[in-house]
């Protein structure tokens, strides 16, 4: 079933835009152009996540943002043409999701989007690729019942990458995701762990796991 976005935005043209390309994604979408029409269809609680305009007519976006919050968690990507520190700062703290500033990159918005919605989901405990099973209530690692010994680190990066399967992961979004986003080294550190996951799955099972795409980053595929 396709995840349903409210679009609470004034300007039509870009309502239109963000409409079509959220329908090419597969998305489910409905629109709406002031405050009111906007706050009365979230209230419904039939969506999975909303785009909010800051600068709307009859009520304003973060009072939109703050009623909404009265009732629902549901995941809110604030939209603005604001570039202000205090303004993304006070959406946040008033419960945004997240902040993208405009004009924007389709592409931006749409990770940004599926970033939001996957945080909504359950956390699946076993994940699986090639053969290769992780338990993360267990905090195991196995390749057809013959466990693996990962540290820490070599753990998470392989969690992430399975929890993204099939999505291709730059360096920097595994740095921010896995290391943190205070990390302070160099982004050659995911290419010297997936070395280590490789050198410990890979090749002692001959099975191709993580995949590199050049010039961008890394993919698991389940070639199973």
């Amino acid at each position: 079933m396709s995840s349903k976005i409210l679009i609470i935005e004034d300007e039509e043209k870009i309502a239109r835009f963000v409409e079509l390309e959220l329908g090419y994604e597969g998305y489910t979408t409905t629109k709406a152009f002031d405050g009111r029409t906007g706050l009365e269809l979230a209230e419904t609680g039939e969506f999975d996540l909303i785009l909010l305009d800051v600068m709307l007519p009859q009520l304003s976006g973060m009072e939109v943002l703050r009623r909404i919050r009265r009732t629902s968690s549901v995941p809110i990507i604030m939209l603005t043409a604001r570039d202000s520190v205090v303004d993304k700062v006070f959406g946040l703290d008033s419960g945004a999701s997240d902040y993208i500033t405009k004009p924007f990159a389709i592409e931006e918005l749409l990770a940004r989007i599926r970033t939001a919605l996957r945080k909504t989901m359950p956390e699946d405990v076993v994940l699986s690729a090639s053969g290769l099973m992780l338990d993360t209530s267990r905090h195991t690692v196995s390749v057809k019942g013959t466990p693996i010994e990962l540290t820490k680190r070599e753990f998470d990066l392989l969690h992430f990458l399975l929890k993204n399967k099939g999505l291709v992961l730059s360096r920097e979004a595994l740095l921010e995701n896995v290391w943190g986003f205070d990390f302070a080294g160099e982004t050659n550190a995911v290419d010297v762990y997936v070395r280590f996951l490789r050198g410990k799955i890979d090749e002692v099972f001959d099975i191709k796991l993580i995949h590199t795409v050049r010039g961008v980053g890394y993919v698991i595929k389940d070639e199973t």
